[in-house]
C-alpha cells in the first residue's frame, strides 16, 4: 500500500478591529484588493464584512506550513494598520455584538443568508480548519470515524472563544455553540465506503438542497476541493505556533491511523453519542479541563492525555518532521490555551479597578498583541 503524500494545508479566519475603539471595523475594499495583489489567491473576504479568511499553500512539512502562515498572517497585519486596523485570531470578539455587524455582499454568502435566515446572523465566529493529504477516497473515509475520537482533544487544545458580547459565557469555546446551530454540523456519520458516503451526499444535492458537499459542515469532512480529509472543529488560535503544534498533531495523527491500517488494524470505534459527551467536555472546560479515557473507563486531565498523545504519534512524528511542535502541546496543557488567558487578563484588569467594558478592552488588546508574537 503506497503511503499517502500527508500534505498539510491550514485555513484561517480573522477579525478586524479599529485600533482605536477596539470594535469590529468592516475591510475596506481597498485592504481586500492590497491583500488579494499580495497574496495572489491566499486570500479572502468571509460571511461577515468584519473577517477575513487566508489559506496556506500545499505545504509538504510544518516547517513549510509555518514559513506560508507567517507571511499570511505578517502581510495581512501589515496591510490592516495601513487602514488603522488589526487582525485577530480569536474564534469570538470578546465584546461585539453579532446584531450590528453585516453579510459579504457576494452570491454565496447571500444565498447562505437565506437559506438559513435568523441562524446565520450570529455567525460573528472565527474557526481554524486543518488539510491533511490523503489520496485515496476509501482510506479518507476509513479514517474518518477513527480520527473522530480524537475531535475533542484538538478542541479542547484550540479554545479561544469564553466571551460572547461582553460577557463570560463559561465555556472554553463558545463558538461551537454558535456554529451547532447550523445543519449538517456536528461530528460525522459513519460510512462503510466512499460510494456510500457519495450517495448520502448525493441524495441532498439531486433533490437541489446543496449544490454540493461544501455545504456540508462537519466537524470533520472528506474535503469537495482537495483529496484530504479536513478537520475543522478548532477554534482559531491567537498564537503562531499554537496553530503549528495543533496541525502538527492533526497530520502525525493521519499517519498513525494510516500505519494502523498497513498493518491490519485499526483505532477502537466508539459511539458518536460518547465522543459527543468528549466534544462538550473540551467546549465547556478546553485545555486545563478533562476528557473521557475510554479504554479506561475513567475521567482523566487533558495534560495526562496530551503525554499519551505525544507518546502515540511520536514515530510519525519524527517521520513528519514535527516532533518539536508535537511536542509543544505540552506547554498549551500546563499553561492553558488562548480562552484561559483571556480570562487571565480580563481578571487582572478588574483587580486593577478597570470597568467591566475597559476590561473586554483589555483582552481585545491582548488579542492584538498575540497575533503580532510571532511574526
Amino acid at each position: 500500500m503506497s503511503s499517502p503524500a500527508f500534505s498539510l494545508g491550514i485555513e484561517e479566519e480573522y477579525l478586524l478591529v479599529d485600533r482605536d475603539s477596539l470594535r469590529l471595523a468592516e475591510a475596506p475594499e481597498a485592504l481586500m484588493e492590497a491583500c488579494s495583489a499580495k497574496l495572489e489567491g491566499q486570500v479572502s473576504p468571509e460571511f461577515l464584512q468584519c473577517q477575513i479568511e487566508i489559506g496556506t499553500g500545499v505545504c509538504a512539512t510544518i516547517a513549510e506550513a509555518r514559513d506560508d502562515l507567517r507571511r499570511l498572517r505578517s502581510t495581512v497585519a501589515a496591510e490592516a494598520a495601513r487602514f488603522n486596523l488589526a487582525p485577530i485570531a480569536a474564534s469570538c470578539h470578546p465584546s461585539a455584538d453579532w446584531a450590528e455587524q453585516h453579510h459579504t455582499d457576494k452570491e454565496r454568502y447571500n444565498a447562505l443568508q437565506k437559506d438559513l435566515g435568523g441562524v446565520a446572523e450570529r455567525l460573528l465566529i472565527c474557526g481554524m480548519h486543518v488539510h491533511v493529504g490523503i489520496e485515496s477516497d476509501d482510506t479518507r473515509i476509513d479514517l474518518l470515524p477513527q480520527f473522530s475520537y480524537f475531535l475533542p482533544h484538538l478542541l479542547a487544545l484550540s479554545a479561544s472563544s469564553p466571551f460572547w458580547k461582553g460577557r463570560d459565557t463559561g465555556l472554553a469555546s463558545y463558538r461551537l455553540t454558535v456554529f451547532d446551530n447550523l445543519p449538517r454540523t456536528g461530528l460525522p456519520p459513519v460510512f462503510n465506503s466512499w460510494a456510500e458516503y457519495q450517495r448520502a451526499v448525493d441524495v441532498l444535492v439531486n433533490l437541489g438542497l446543496i449544490e454540493d458537499s461544501t455545504k456540508i459542515w462537519w466537524d470533520l469532512r472528506p474535503s469537495h476541493r482537495f483529496p484530504t480529509l479536513e478537520s475543522r472543529i478548532c477554534d482559531v488560535c491567537p498564537r503562531l505556533e499554537d496553530t503549528l503544534s495543533i496541525a502538527a498533531a492533526t497530520q502525525a495523527l493521519m499517519r498513525m491511523l494510516w500505519g494502523l491500517k498497513t498493518r491490519n488494524m485499526r483505532w477502537r470505534a466508539y459511539d458518536r453519542f460518547l465522543i459527543a459527551e468528549n466534544r462538550w467536555r473540551a467546549q465547556r472546560y478546553g485545555a486545563k479541563g478533562s476528557l473521557i479515557d475510554f479504554g479506561r473507563g475513567s475521567v482523566v486531565e487533558s495534560r495526562d492525555l496530551v503525554e499519551e498523545l505525544i507518546e502515540l504519534v511520536g514515530e510519525d512524528a519524527d517521520a513528519l518532521g514535527a516532533r518539536a511542535e508535537v511536542e509543544r502541546l505540552r506547554e498549551i496543557a500546563r499553561d492553558g490555551s488562548s480562552a484561559d488567558r483571556q480570562r487571565a487578563v480580563r481578571d487582572d484588569a478588574l483587580a486593577q479597578g478597570s470597568s467591566k467594558a475597559e476590561a473586554m478592552d483589555a483582552v481585545t488588546r491582548h488579542l492584538i498583541e498575540e497575533f503580532h508574537r510571532d511574526l
